[in-house]
């Protein structure tokens, strides 16, 4: 069965006309519901986890800064969200829902978060809406317990996965690949172990040869025991933040190369959601909704 993390807490106020649409993390549950992709039990609880799995990843000082609502200014401004107990107290949970999703994954072969794909926070900072990076704490909770050796991070989120890439830069038991617009944030890029960046307005075609021709040959050479996967729908053309030229098709022949070539080299995968900034939300959710429509297809 699918198992898919997903938490009333998710949905964080914010202020009207904030960019980011928190309404997507209640809206896509419902709509995977009511067109029968999904049912309740599919859906599971995270909670707020244990301190000790934060460390794994992420400096003590900076998680307590942050947690104790101490953050400088400056620090605090780079999130991009007002800080509060309670948006601590999200960012905690979604990274529990990564990690259960994760065992989850190794059961079934695939598992989901409604949301995560933090991968702009770093070990001693975070920024744009990313503050605790799910994927790593998810890598080191599945290593750590012995459950898997070497992890590849496949990061299709339109904006570069810097946070992800500082966090594992001499870890090599954790490879990072990064696919994402060239001219777009972070403008300051760190080094992934592999990135491919595209010029604005990327299509479909040049898109998925791309992905094509690369995602195969990164198994063959890492052949890693699991996989992360973070499908940001930031691609599409009608994404504020974007600068590509994917469909929503497109997107969706993404997702479907992705998850096919998972579930054919048996490596599980966890998904976590990432961005979508499109200004009608229903494109966000019908993208999001996809990548569950075709994980429920291929694996079950």
């Amino acid at each position: 069965m699918l198992k898919i993390a997903h938490h009333v807490i998710y949905n964080h106020p914010l202020k009207e006309g904030h960019r980011f649409p928190m309404e997507k993390y209640d809206l896509l549950p419902q709509q995977l519901i009511y067109e029968g992709t999904c049912a309740e039990d599919n859906f599971f609880e995270p909670e707020i986890p244990n301190n000790k799995h934060f460390f794994t990843v992420h400096e003590p000082e900076y998680f307590f800064d942050l947690l104790n609502i101490t953050l400088d200014q400056k620090a605090a401004r780079r999130i991009g969200f007002p800080l509060s107990e309670v948006l601590i107290e999200r960012e905690m949970i979604i990274a529990d829902g990564t990690m259960k999703a994760s065992e989850f994954a190794l059961q079934h072969g695939i598992a989901m978060n409604i949301a995560g794909g933090t991968h702009h926070a770093f070990t001693n900072k975070g920024e744009a809406f990313c503050m605790l990076n799910d994927q790593a704490i998810g890598a080191k909770y599945l290593q750590n317990k012995g459950l898997v050796k070497k992890v590849l991070i496949v990061d299709l989120d339109v904006h570069q996965g810097n946070g992800t890439a500082e966090i594992f830069k001499n870890d090599h038991s954790v490879f990072t690949f990064s696919m994402h617009g060239k001219s777009n944030y972070p403008f300051v890029k760190e080094q992934s172990d592999l990135d491919i960046a595209l010029e604005n307005e990327t299509k479909d075609d040049e898109y998925l040869t791309i992905l094509k021709e690369t995602l195969p040959k990164l198994i063959n050479q890492e052949k890693p025991d699991f996989i992360y996967y973070l499908c940001g729908v930031d691609v599409v053309e009608t994404d504020k933040l974007g600068k590509l030229s994917l469909t929503i098709e497109g997107c969706a022949a993404r997702d479907r190369f992705v998850l096919q070539t998972c579930f054919d080299e048996k490596i599980p995968v966890m998904c976590s959601m990432g961005g979508g900034y499109s200004k009608d939300v229903n494109i966000v959710v019908e993208a999001h909704a996809n990548t569950f429509r075709l994980a429920q297809e291929i694996y079950f």
